[in-house]
């Protein structure tokens, strides 16, 4: 297959001059089927859905702040907006361009008692604060015996790919801290899981990060209860029923994933089970596994790159819990173990053509 072949099949549209033009988007969203609880709602896109989430928090604990890079004028992609007018300078400021400085302002002022959501501009930039979040913000309770912690701290940090981010701005590191007791890591897949996550996070009594796909802020719309409401952590939803094969994901990938169900069912007569894992750390085994169970088949997805990504320990909990109901050996659909490429994203992400692919693999086994 020479280029061109390849960019068609990978839905690149291809121009005379220049040879060929990306699509900035490689899913379709699908919305939640109805709002998590009952109430009046408002059409948001996910952005505004955490603007609303931090809203809340700001009002209901007088203790709350909001900060990081850029946050006072609403951020980069405008998730504060608003709430320093709203809050005061006190409440909803910037700091200086130093991740592990925030990350360790986060902890101090966490540990006197109040609650911190902190900004990292993008997850990219993480890593200079990654000594603090985990030798520092996980252990806390655990090496003081429990007399201190680090509860009600909140790190939000925008992740994945978004069509034009290249190495810096488009990688998921979810799977770097999914291997820290004493964190909790989450990851929602539009508005009313942003929304619900964020406030769950923020009365939680232990240090969370929240990785927040940022081609989702506008792509993402949905009706959001006005209301506060917190989704659980550490469990995961099941978008569709089937019984053919278990398809696994979480935040822009869960819609890849949908779309594919529906292509299975069409084009190969497969029957998909589509499951939202949303919470990386600590994850919904009873779930998965009762899926794999029952469908003997199972494609894990995800953008993060394949080796030590977290669908490895997806993958290894399965063969472990689920060996003797498999028909076929557990898959993986996700990002090559390449840095993350800026001209050729349409080849890097796993997207629906490699997915249906890969259950084909599955049933064809």
């Amino acid at each position: 297959m020479n280029i061109l072949q390849k960019a068609v099949a990978t839905g690149v549209k291809t121009i005379p001059r220049n040879g060929f033009m990306r699509h900035s988007s490689h899913f379709v969203y699908q919305p939640d089927a109805k709002p998590p609880v009952d109430g009046p709602t408002q059409k948001m896109n996910m952005f505004q859905a955490i603007n609303q989430a931090m809203d809340i928090a700001l009002e209901q604990n007088e203790s709350a702040l909001v900060f990081g890079e850029d946050v006072a004028f609403g951020g980069v992609f405008r998730c504060s907006m608003g709430l320093q007018k709203k809050y005061g300078k006190q409440r909803v400021f910037n700091t200086p361009l130093c991740e592990q400085g925030i990350a360790g302002f986060a902890i101090g002022v966490a540990n006197t008692g109040a609650k911190a959501i902190a900004e990292m501009q993008f997850a990219d930039y993480i890593f200079p604060a990654f000594d603090q979040i985990v030798n520092e913000a996980a252990k806390y309770r655990y090496r003081s015996g429990n007399l201190y912690d680090c509860g009600s701290l909140t790190f939000r940090a925008p992740c994945g790919a978004v069509g034009h981010g290249a190495c810096y701005h488009s990688q998921s590191p979810e799977a770097y801290f999914a291997h820290t007791p004493g964190l909790k890591v989450v990851v929602p897949r539009g508005p009313n899981k942003a929304k619900g996550l964020l406030l769950a996070c923020v009365k939680d009594n232990d240090p969370c990060i929240v990785f927040e796909p940022k081609t989702l802020y506008r792509a993402a719309v949905e009706e959001v209860p006005v209301a506060a409401f917190e989704s659980p952590i550490g469990k995961a939803d099941v978008l569709r029923v089937g019984t053919d094969v278990t398809l696994v994901g979480w935040g822009t990938q869960i819609h890849v994933l949908q779309e594919v169900a529906t292509m299975a069912k069409k084009q190969l007569d497969v029957s998909c089970e589509v499951i939202d894992l949303v919470s990386i750390l600590p994850w919904d085994k009873e779930t998965i596994c009762n899926s794999v169970k029952k469908t003997g088949r199972v494609l894990i997805a995800h953008e993060a790159p394949l080796t030590s990504g977290f669908g490895a320990e997806l993958a290894a909990t399965i063969q472990e819990e689920c060996f003797l109901h498999l028909e076929s050996p557990v898959l993986r659909v996700t990002g090559w173990d390449t840095p993350f490429p800026h001209v050729f994203e349409p080849f890097y992400i796993p997207d629906k053509h490699r997915c249906l692919a890969g259950i084909r693999k599955l049933i064809d086994f």
